[in-house]
């Protein structure tokens, strides 16, 4: 899917609990300034006047006319049929609030909603992460070539996309990609987003150092602790996000048990990946204990730091060899390493989240 060259327009919006962020894209690219409004999420009436005002205003603003309108909206939601559930962040959303097929009539277009850590997966993998490596790949002359993304986002929670081989995995019920309902390993009765997440870090800070919960430093502030630039306690700013890591790392090993493929982080707290991704590696690359005392590895195929220089060379390279078919004097390249990477996001979350929203609407208008 080439959509760098295509021409035709998407009106597009990343609702959050705070703000809607409206804007359009062409070719990949966003096209006019975004528009930014309240969300009036607490009053049901004000904040779909707001998303139809918001489209209303950067229609006014093109010269070419929209095909569609694709957006991240949260969930739960039947995202197929434009049904959005109960909603924490906007609690106006209660009993099942028809947004798609209301925006339809408003605007005579088909309309597509999804969730943002789906899109941004899906952009990922269509403009991000997944061809930057296959690239790499192919310039080191590697046979090796990737179909799978799993596109993990940080933040507030913990979202998860699965791609494969160019399409989005949504699932029957709108719910693939459920990372965050993971079992914790550092709080087993508990689900995986409270160990990978800005309240995690806190959590994991407040617990080294047992200042008040009020007192505790943001998560850049204690990533700012950590690498000594910002006074604090530095070995509990560590000891936070090499615990997050430990948990990260544990519940991508489950991901990636089922869908084997590249890995890329996104979010805000993906830009603390230093302190982290060693861990989540380290951990990806440990061993079970059986019964008998004997150890066996975490995982079938080995996992690669891809943000450390070296290990991305040891990735790209594998362990390519030629080797000759029997009976024949026929060769061919042959790399016996199995492995995948996690690396964090090159062109940035909202970008790829943007992306994804275009690609899905005409993905969908093309199939």
């Amino acid at each position: 899917m080439d959509y760098f060259n295509d021409r035709r327009v998407v009106m597009t919006l990343d609702a959050g609990g705070t703000n809607f962020v409206f804007s359009a894209i062409q070719g990949n690219e966003e096209i006019i300034e975004p528009v930014a409004l309240p969300s009036y999420g607490n009053d049901l009436d004000k904040c779909l006047k707001t998303i139809v005002n918001g489209f209303k205003e950067v229609k006014s603003q093109l010269k070419t006319k929209p095909i569609a309108i694709s957006f991240a909206f949260p969930g739960p939601a039947d995202y197929p049929r434009g049904v959005i559930g109960d909603l924490i962040n906007l609690p106006g959303f209660r009993g099942g609030i028809a947004l798609g097929p209301m925006l339809e009539e408003k605007f005579s277009l088909p309309v597509f909603i999804n969730n943002d850590g789906n899109l941004f997966g899906y952009g990922e993998a269509i403009a991000g992460y997944l061809p930057f490596i296959n690239n790499l790949l192919k310039e080191s002359g590697s046979p090796k070539r990737y179909k799978n993304l799993i596109g993990l986002t940080l933040g507030t929670g913990f979202g998860a996309s699965i791609v494969h081989d160019g399409k989005l995995i949504i699932g029957d019920n709108s719910s693939a990609g459920e990372a965050w309902l993971l079992r914790s390993k550092i709080y087993p009765t508990m689900n995986a987003e409270e160990g990978v997440s800005i309240r995690a870090i806190h959590r994991f800070y407040i617990s080294e150092t047992g200042i008040d919960v009020d007192e505790v430093p943001t998560p850049k502030e204690i990533y700012e602790i950590a690498l000594g630039r910002l006074d604090g306690n530095k070995e509990a700013a560590l000891e936070a996000y090499r615990k997050m890591g430990e948990a990260l790392g544990e519940a991508i090993a489950n991901i990636v048990t089922l869908i084997d493929g590249i890995v890329v982080i996104g979010g805000g707290i993906s830009g603390a990946y230093s302190l982290f991704l060693p861990e989540v590696v380290k951990e990806m690359n440990s061993q079970f204990i059986l019964f008998d005392g004997s150890r066996i590895p975490r995982l079938v195929v080995k996992t690669f730091n891809l943000e450390d220089e070296e290990e991305l060379r040891r990735f790209i390279n594998g362990d390519s060899k030629e080797i000759t078919v029997p009976g024949s004097d026929r060769k061919m390249n042959y790399d016996p390493l199995s492995r995948i990477g996690i690396g964090i996001s090159k062109i940035g979350t909202s970008k790829a989240t943007g992306i994804g929203a275009y690609a899905f609407a005409l993905s969908a208008l093309d199939g």
